[in-house]
């Protein structure tokens, strides 16, 4: 599949509108909702910058993101129904994912040999390096939800702790800094701490309502997938100082 710098325009175009779209719900959102819209911009707008400034993990971090709108998409038009709005939603999120897919796109982002050379990563590195960004990626927008969802208490503060320790994680792994793992791992269980002491559901709006018990599992549960491809050197390294 050709057109490289085509699918990189539109997948970075369709990143910069719900990058715009979540700052414009933030300056009039539903009651305790603004923060989360302003991070969800950020999220959105630090994919849209990568891409466009052509860093390495930018295909991996653009992927991850795609993929959370399909499948959070998906999940919501199973219990509305295939709503107009749900069905653009995952359509674009779905384009973002499949335009940035295969070699001929990697060869701008992660298929550079400069990057790999500075860090010293063979292609089996490098595979495991990519399914642990683009997990983080599809984890970050549920965790930045599930921290910054109305609510008091013990669960907030926790979730917002997981999701600091989340944010940190992931650029530390782009950075290739062990303890990026570490902070993902503690993110995880943070998060799962926070479970117990939030509300199963927090309002959004008169009409609905969100899913927060589901949103932090999923949050949880990809974290814990993100630092899975390196649970086996990490193992190796700690019980015989290699990978």
């Amino acid at each position: 599949m050709g057109l490289t710098g085509e699918r990189k325009a539109f997948a970075a175009a369709v990143l910069a509108f719900y990058s715009f779209l979540f700052l414009i719900l933030a300056f009039a959102p539903p009651p305790g909702w603004s923060p989360c819209f302003y991070a969800m911009a950020a999220v959105y707008g630090a994919g849209f910058f990568a891409l466009v400034a052509g860093y390495f993990w930018a295909r991996w971090y653009a992927m991850g993101l795609g993929l959370y709108g399909v499948i959070s998409a998906a999940f919501s038009m199973w219990q509305a129904g295939a709503e107009p709005v749900l069905v653009f939603y995952g359509i674009t999120h779905l384009i973002v994912a499949g335009f940035l897919w295969g070699k001929g796109m990697s060869a701008g982002f992660d298929g550079r040999a400069e990057w790999r050379e500075r860090f010293h990563l063979d292609e089996t590195s490098t595979h495991r390096l990519g399914k642990a960004v683009v997990r983080a990626g599809v984890s970050l927008p549920m965790v930045v939800i599930y921290a910054l969802a109305p609510k008091d208490g013990a669960g907030m503060v926790l979730a917002i702790a997981g999701a600091t320790a989340a944010i940190a994680g992931l650029w530390a792994l782009t950075r290739m800094r062990t303890w990026g793992l570490f902070a993902l791992a503690s993110a995880a269980a943070l998060l799962a701490v926070a479970l117990p002491f939030t509300p199963a559901v927090v309002q959004f709006n008169d009409a609905y309502a969100l899913d927060v018990t589901s949103v932090g599992v999923a949050s949880v549960a990809l974290l814990v997938l993100a630092v899975a491809p390196f649970a086996k050197p990490l193992g190796r390294y700690l019980v015989h100082g290699k990978a």
